[in-house]
Formats: C-alpha cells, sequence, structure tokens
C-alpha cells in the first residue's frame, strides 16, 4: 500500500538538514570549483558523458565535495547509489550489496555505484569480499578519503581504480557558494532578507581554508543566532568572526611528506619565510621535532655542503638541542637552524660527487686498490718463484709500485695515483668557502701533475 505521508516525511527531513547538506549540488553545473577534473574537456567529464565511469577513488582535504561529487557521478549516470563508511561497514553488509548489484545487472538495470567514506580505513577482510567483483565489473566503487590513496590504500585496491584528487576550493569559490546559500530560496536562506558585507564573506572564506561545508556550517550559524525579528539580518565582519571557530590543524599522511618536501625546496631555493611557515605547519600539525631536525641535517650535506661547512656542524647541534630541550622550546631552535641554512650558499657537489662514485661501481666498473696504497700487513703478493711475501718486502723489489708518504714532502702533495683511473667526482663550485677548496684543488692538481713529469 502507497504511504501516503512519505513525501511530507521527506521534506521534514530535508528541512531539518544542515545548510550544507541542503545546498549540495545537484548537477554538474552547480558544483563550485574541481575544474581540473570537472571542467570541460576534463578526464572525469568526459568519463561521466561517455557512460564510462569506472571504480575510483577521490581524495583531498575536508569540504572539498568528495560525497557531494560521488552523488552527482552517481545521478548523472543513473546508477542506484549506496553510500556507507568504510570505518563502520561490515563484511556481511559489503556481500549483501554486491549481491544486490549483481541481481540489478542481470536484470539489465545495471550495476550499483558504492559509495566509501574513509576508504583508507578498509580492512583485508573487506577488501578481499570487495576486489573481485569491483575488478568482474558487478559494482562500481567510488571512494573517498583525506588520505594520500597511495600511502593508505591497499595497492591492489588502488591499482583497480582512477585516482583523481579535489583541491580545496579558493576564497571565490567559498564566497560563490555562500552568496548561492544567501539567495537560493528553495533550500537556502533567499526568504531571508540577509545583508552580509563582503568583508564577513571575506572572513569566512579565509578561514575555513577551502571547506565549503565549514564556510556553509557558518553563515548559518550566524543566521539562526541572530535576531529572527531584524528586516534585514545584518552580518558584518564582527558577527563573521564570532560564529567561525578556529579551524583544527589538518595533517594526514601525504602532508607529512608534502610538507617536508616544501620546507625542504624553500631552504634550498633560499626563501627563510617559506622555510619557516612550513615548519610551523608541521609542527601545528603534531609532527615530531627531530624528525624535521633529521630533515635539515640532511639537507645541510646533501644542498650546502662545503660551501659553508658550519651548516653541517649547527645542524648537529641543533639536533641535540632537540632532544634536550623539546617542545616547546625546540620550534626557536628549529626556525633557528633552518633560517640559516636558508640563507647559506649552496652547493650539492659532494652529494653529486658520492652519487656519481658509487653509480661506477654499481654498474661494474671497479677499480682493484693500486698496489702501493694496499695494507703492507694484510695483502700478501707472490715472488717470482710463487712464494708469499709482504708488500713492504715486494716495494724493495719493484720502486714504481712504492708508497710515497705524503707527510715526507715539504707542501704534503706527492704525485701519487690514488685511483688507478682518470676519473673526477668532486667539482667544488665557485660559491662561499667552496669557491677557496675549488682554487686548492686546482693548485694540487697542478701541483701532483708537475711532481708526476718530474718523476718520471
Amino acid at each position: 500500500m502507497a504511504d501516503l505521508w512519505a513525501e511530507r516525511r521527506a521534506e521534514a527531513r530535508r528541512k531539518a538538514a544542515p545548510l550544507a547538506v541542503r545546498l549540495r549540488p545537484r548537477s554538474l553545473d552547480e558544483l563550485v570549483g574541481q575544474k581540473h577534473i570537472v571542467g570541460e574537456g576534463k578526464l572525469l567529464r568526459r568519463m561521466l558523458l561517455a557512460d564510462t565511469i569506472s571504480s575510483l577513488i577521490l581524495h583531498g582535504p575536508p569540504g572539498t565535495g568528495k560525497t557531494t561529487l560521488a552523488r552527482l557521478i552517481a545521478h548523472h549516470s543513473k546508477k542506484h547509489f549506496v553510500a556507507e563508511n568504510a570505518a563502520s561497514v561490515g563484511v556481511k553488509r559489503i556481500r549483501e550489496i554486491i549481491d544486490d548489484s549483481a541481481r540489478r545487472v542481470e536484470a539489465g538495470s545495471g550495476r550499483s555505484i558504492l559509495f566509501l567514506d574513509e576508504i583508507h580505513r578498509f580492512t583485508k577482510a573487506q577488501q578481499d569480499v570487495l576486489l573481485g567483483d569491483v575488478e568482474r565489473g558487478l559494482v562500481t566503487l567510488v571512494g573517498a578519503t583525506t588520505e594520500n590513496p597511495l600511502f593508505a590504500c591497499n595497492a591492489a585496491l588502488v591499482s583497480r581504480s582512477t585516482l583523481f584528487r579535489l583541491e580545496p576550493l579558493t576564497i571565490e569559490d567559498i564566497k560563490e557558494v555562500l552568496r548561492r546559500a544567501i539567495a537560493d530560496e528553495e533550500r537556502g536562506f533567499g526568504k531571508q532578507p540577509i545583508e552580509a558585507s563582503n568583508e564577513a564573506l571575506t572572513v569566512w572564506a579565509v578561514k575555513s581554508d577551502g571547506d565549503a561545508r565549514r564556510a556553509l556550517n557558518a553563515l548559518e550559524v550566524a543566521v539562526m543566532s541572530s535576531d529572527k525579528d531584524a528586516k534585514p539580518i545584518v552580518i558584518d565582519k564582527a558577527v563573521a568572526e564570532e560564529s567561525i571557530q578556529q579551524k583544527a590543524s589538518v595533517y594526514a599522511d601525504d602532508e607529512h611528506y608534502d610538507s617536508a618536501s616544501a620546507m625542504i625546496k624553500s631552504i634550498r631555493g633560499s626563501d627563510p619565510d617559506a622555510a619557516v611557515y612550513w615548519i610551523a605547519r608541521m609542527l601545528e600539525g603534531g609532527e615530531d621535532p627531530r624528525f624535521i631536525a633529521r630533515r635539515l641535517a640532511i639537507l645541510a650535506s646533501e644542498d650546502i655542503g662545503n660551501a659553508d661547512p658550519q651548516a653541517i656542524v649547527m645542524s648537529a647541534s641543533a639536533w641535540t638541542l632537540i632532544e634536550r630541550i623539546g617542545m616547546p622550546e625546540a620550534r626557536i631552535t628549529l626556525a633557528q637552524l633552518a633560517t640559516y641554512l636558508a640563507l647559506a650558499p649552496k652547493s650539492n657537489a659532494s652529494y653529486v660527487a658520492i652519487n656519481e662514485a658509487q653509480s661506477d661501481v654499481r654498474e661494474g666498473r671497479t677499480i682493484p686498490v693500486p698496489m702501493h696504497l694496499r695494507d703492507p700487513n694484510s695483502s700478501p703478493t707472490a715472488d717470482d718463484s710463487g712464494k708469499g711475501v709482504k708488500m713492504r718486502e715486494r716495494r724493495k723489489v719493484n720502486t714504481d709500485e712504492r708508497y710515497a708518504y705524503s707527510h715526507s714532502e715539504s707542501d704534503s702533495i706527492t704525485g701519487q695515483d690514488y685511483l688507478g683511473v682518470e676519473r673526477t667526482y668532486y667539482e667544488p663550485i665557485d660559491r662561499g668557502f667552496e669557491a677557496e677548496l675549488r682554487k686548492r684543488l686546482a693548485e694540487i692538481k697542478e701541483l701532483r701533475q708537475h711532481k708526476r713529469g718530474k718523476n718520471t
């Protein structure tokens, strides 16, 4: 028997829903932002227009429209839509969804779209149940996560899915969402006279940090807490600031790597302001200051090296201090070290040298240790009669292989060959202290070449 009150109950639920839920876009044209994946000619829009949606994973910060986009995909493709949270769904429920989707496929109704929020929480048992049927096309999986799926999701699941990253909305995007909410008579506050200043909209757009849901919640708080008899309801900057709370720092697994990368590249690029910001971002997200100290110590050798030998000394000292004093004071030490490293002259000559040397070794260009450089007490050879003799005794026979003691020379430079082949790995640059080393190396090479010619 038909439920005569179903429509009224559904309408009551819609009215009771939060503003952010009521304002969810009903079509791709209503979607604000994410033009890099749903704009004209972009991949996701092309997939939708061609009705070739396969399993995919939407990842990005909160409030960027992952759930909304999943619902739009289902609506646009006219497929049965089932939404679950990966943290709470069980194997039995997954099995039910797959069986129902299989029946729909057999009946010619098309497969279901299973939307799994927080897909990074998927257990191995849940995945084992789902993966085979996803691969066979019995159900289309759309996952959503705030984590980087390459780190947080199982490789088998990722390999069967197309990945789309959703970016935080811009300030102008958020303002557009807010203006629509104020003007929309059906789902927003269009039936109430509201005057929200541009400054108020800017406060929400900036403080929401790209999260449309948070901005809409702030607007709703401001309207619902205002005098209902006021005509119009006036929302200025002060009211806007009161209605939005400080956002908790978002620092997912991918932020750990991305922020560290941004810090390193900022220091390498000699920008102390950017370096300090990324360190603050990591610390506010709960990053271990020892991890930051370790990365800075590596950078001191890799990107500064002998252009400023003091950099590695400061890094070692800072690391020790951070271990001893801890937070919150350790932040000051990190800032001091980062700003010093950012402004230090840069050279990766040592880094390049060891990489090229290791490449030679790995590729089979192994150079035997020259006879005159071998340990005389651990490297016996054979004399003409085949008997083993020490290197020291051998050198008495063959003066060409005798080791030349550097300290016997007035300038500590000999004409000795220490490698056995002509190969250059370390090439100091003409910057910082390494410029002095570059000059010194050139002099040593010239002097060694002169002494070799003199000995021959």
